[in-house]
């Protein structure tokens, strides 16, 4: 008799996994991509000028390419509608510079002459009501720096000068513009270092200027040679994602350079209503660094309060909650009606962002910080949190889409 089959199961052998070893290939490649993204990041930063002057040029030709478009529509070659955007938009600024450089250059020198008294006059007044907070401000005294108890190295304070004493104001004034000098210069060094000369400045400019031509005329080109690179399979989608930045970029510029002339205008007739010296200076001032959001509508109004403490203290309250009043009106009915939607950026991932940017590359990365990061927002939500983690979210509206200057077809 043949014995009974054992009809129990036998357990399986748990196969450990094959480990996976790294080749010297595999090993030599890493090593190479790793050294590689070293390298320009490296070069990058080296070169960190330029990379700024070719997105700044990028930009405006996004903007350029828009009108081209426009021209496009009665068979205005693209070619010479990029040269006639461009011309016609230099032309417009040098009439209007015209027009007001008169009133603009004597203002100017009024607004140079006079600011030092300006703040001068506002750190007696606030010296008045707060002196332990305006030593702290404009880095303390001797005195301050005293240990308790030291009698030996403390200088006899001068008598506190009367309202009206003018033995007192020309030393005091002194310190103060020394003391403003040496900030200004510390910040204006960081701030400003791509103004080392002249030349430095208009080759940027040329170079900007040439290249919104070139992209506005055939931004195709480019938009295909970036394509290339990457597999076929994925080209549409990596497609809609150029084109939906293009016309984030292109809505940001537009809005900013409106902006910048509501903002400019409304500034200087608030400040002729109000009396205060160099209207149009302050006003140009007030435009010009609206083109930086969020920092730079409280740089422009530091000026104009400062010129309004040359009349009284009183002034100078109302130019700043002019100045407050005028941004408000901006932040919750211009800007939401110029952007329909906006670029959805959260208020403190966009300071934090123009603070980095700021401190690595001074005034130039704090003037791209914002249109640097509506850039690269797109593609995380577009292949990030649509694509990988499959949640809907809105970008750019279709119509919009259709009419951006990267457009496919």
């Amino acid at each position: 008799m043949t014995p009974p089959k054992d009809t129990k199961p036998k357990a399986k052998r748990q196969e450990r996994p094959a480990r996976t070893s790294w080749r010297s290939a595999d090993i030599l490649r890493a090593a190479s991509i790793v050294a590689g993204l070293l390298i320009i990041l490296k070069l990058l930063w080296v070169a960190n000028q330029i990379v700024i002057v070719v997105f700044l040029g990028s930009l405006f030709g996004i903007a350029v390419a828009a009108g081209v478009d426009k021209l496009e529509r009665f068979r205005v070659n693209r070619g010479l509608g990029a040269a006639f955007v461009v011309i016609t938009f230099l032309a417009i600024l040098y009439a209007l510079g015209s027009f007001v450089a008169p009133t603009i250059s004597e203002q100017a020198r009024d607004l140079r002459r006079q600011l030092p008294e300006a703040v001068g006059r506002a750190e007696g007044w606030l010296s008045r009501r707060n002196p332990t907070l305006m030593s702290s401000l404009l880095g303390g005294t001797d005195s301050a720096q005293t240990a308790p108890g030291d009698t030996t190295r403390a200088a006899p304070q001068p008598s506190k000068p009367q309202a009206g004493d003018s033995t007192a104001a020309p030393s005091a004034k002194s310190a103060i513009t020394e003391n403003i000098a040496k900030h200004m210069g510390g910040a204006a060094r960081f701030l400003f270092p791509f103004i080392t000369s002249t030349f430095e400045v208009i080759a940027g400019l040329v170079l900007i200027l040439m290249m919104s031509v070139y992209i506005g005329a055939d931004p195709f080109t480019y938009r295909d040679g970036i394509l290339h690179l990457f597999p076929k399979r994925k080209r549409e989608r990596i497609s809609e994602v150029l084109t939906a930045m293009a016309v984030m970029l292109r809505k940001w510029l537009v809005t900013q350079l409106i902006a910048m002339v509501v903002i400019g205008v409304v500034s200087t007739v608030a400040l002729l209503m109000l009396g205060v010296k160099a209207p149009f200076a302050l006003g140009i001032i007030a435009g010009l660094l609206e083109f930086v959001p969020t920092i730079g509508p409280v740089l422009s109004a530091v000026p104009a309060i400062a010129m309004g403490f040359l009349d009284s203290p009183e002034k100078a309250l109302y130019v700043g909650l002019a100045y407050v009043a005028i941004q408000q009106l901006e932040n919750h009915l211009l800007i939401p009606l110029l952007m329909k939607g906006g670029m959805d950026l959260p208020p403190v991932l966009t300071i934090v962002t123009q603070g980095l940017m700021a401190l690595l590359f001074g005034f130039l990365g704090l003037m791209i910080a914002v249109p640097l990061l509506a850039a690269v927002m797109v593609p995380i939500k577009m292949l990030y949190v649509e694509d990988a983690l499959g949640d809907p979210i809105g970008v750019v509206d279709d119509d919009e889409e259709d009419e951006g200057p990267l457009r496919n077809g």
